[in-house]
């Protein structure tokens, strides 16, 4: 457990910071963002997680076991207004291959920092704008009912242009929302555009979808597979 006054690690430090900002992340992930080993990454996480500063959850078998920040680490890093990642069976296999996706797209665009929905969430609410979301609707109390991508890629210096919103599309949805999803993200105008990323089992469906929304100049729709981090996505199975 870490104690007052006590000095981390700056890889802990790195590792604590990324973690919260994606929401949950897997060993293969941080090796990848590292250039380091799986098991290197593995004892890095169990080393926080001993700390109190990270908690384990691998809800199905046959995947890779996901971490996310506790109540300790939050006040540890002074990380405030950061919803926590609750990890559930239905939701982690989206979550390891987001922070799969994460890890690639940095070491793909190194002038651009990758935020989690968590994080987005937060500067939107302290903005009191959409920085890098798409009005889908309005809510009851009157304001804009808002979309949020799973990650954002947002360059380093405000100057160089605005953000990409990131979906990770893993299963088909009903083509209705998946055409108002789309719409609503060719009719946004705070992000330069919007990067699918879909299993060869899924793509036709969002391609079908930014047909119908007429948004293929604002919407690309690319392979998984593309990423260089990404492995094959198994079925998942339940623990």
């Amino acid at each position: 457990m870490v104690t007052k006054g006590q000095t981390l690690p700056p890889e802990r430090d790195a590792i604590i910071g990324w973690t919260a900002r994606i929401g949950a992340v897997t060993a293969e992930a941080l090796a990848y963002r590292h250039d380091i080993s799986v098991a290197s990454a593995r004892a890095r996480l169990l080393g926080a997680e001993r700390a109190r500063l990270l908690t384990r959850h691998r809800p199905l078998t046959g995947q890779p076991a996901l971490y996310t920040i506790t109540p300790t680490g939050r006040r540890t890093f002074g990380l405030v207004g950061l919803e926590p990642c609750r990890v559930s069976a239905s939701s982690a296999l989206h979550s390891i291959v987001c922070a799969e996706v994460a890890a690639g797209l940095e070491r793909c665009y190194p002038d651009h920092r990758v935020l989690g929905e968590r994080e987005l969430r937060r500067d939107e609410r302290e903005c009191g704008r959409p920085l890098a979301s798409a009005t889908v609707g309005i809510a009851r109390a009157g304001g804009p009912m808002l979309h949020r991508p799973d990650l954002v890629l947002r360059p380093t210096r405000p100057a160089d242009g605005l953000p990409v919103a990131v979906e990770v599309e893993l299963t088909v949805k009903a083509p209705r929302r998946l055409a108002g999803i789309c719409t609503a993200w060719a009719r946004c105008r705070c992000v330069a555009g919007v990067l699918y990323l879909v299993p060869p089992e899924v793509e036709q469906a969002v391609r079908r979808a930014v047909e119908a929304a007429r948004a293929s100049e604002r919407i690309a729709v690319v392979p998984l597979e593309a990423l260089p981090s990404l492995r094959p996505v198994k079925p998942a199975g339940r623990s």
